[in-house]
């Protein structure tokens, strides 16, 4: 298992060199959404128009903060279960999605799109959503307000950890262990 700082937009050559248990420490700006505001994004991109979110090389974050305490940008800011956004996310993947960010497994569907267009996917720590909030030094919504805790938003972050679930070589993290005998 290796360390790796990382700052979005991310490259190909970025997403190769990961693999499953590896650390990573993301820098820059990276993006918020949930299902709510996938299910817009894949109607407004089945409509023909724009999204909000620039997908080349982009991580998204699965979460809904709490509102930000005084002095603070963002309150708690813990993962989301990811599987409720599989259904959209190889769509994103195909169009340039470069990394997701979560807790718990992805479907089968999703680590395929990971192998077919070179992603990973990657697991932030659950429960420690105070935490990971100190590492999130701006944040701003970009889109669909009225979402509430799950409009899109832009985050800029400063060494914000994660550790690789699943790569783009098909490497699980959450495998079921091989059993013999």
């Amino acid at each position: 298992m290796k360390t790796y700082h990382l700052q979005p937009p991310l490259s190909d050559d970025d997403v190769s060199q990961l693999r499953i248990g590896d650390r990573v420490y993301l820098s820059g700006t990276i993006y918020t959404a949930r299902d709510a505001a996938h299910k817009r994004m894949v109607q407004a991109l089945d409509r023909g128009e724009e999204i909000p979110v620039p997908l080349q090389g982009t991580v998204i974050y699965y979460v809904g903060p709490t509102p930000a305490p005084p002095g603070r940008p963002i309150g708690s800011a813990g993962p989301t279960t990811s599987y409720r956004m599989d259904p959209f996310a190889p769509r994103f993947y195909s169009l340039g999605l470069k990394a997701t960010m979560g807790k718990g497994r992805r479907s089968p569907e999703v680590k395929q799109a990971l192998r077919d267009y070179g992603g990973v996917y990657l697991a932030a720590t659950g429960g420690a959503g105070a935490l990971l909030s100190q590492c999130i030094t701006g944040a701003r919504i970009i889109a669909y307000e009225d979402l509430g805790p799950e409009a899109v938003r832009e985050l800029t972050v400063q060494d914000f950890p994660a550790v690789v679930a699943n790569d783009a070589h098909g490497g699980e993290l959450y495998a079921e262990p091989q059993r013999s005998g």
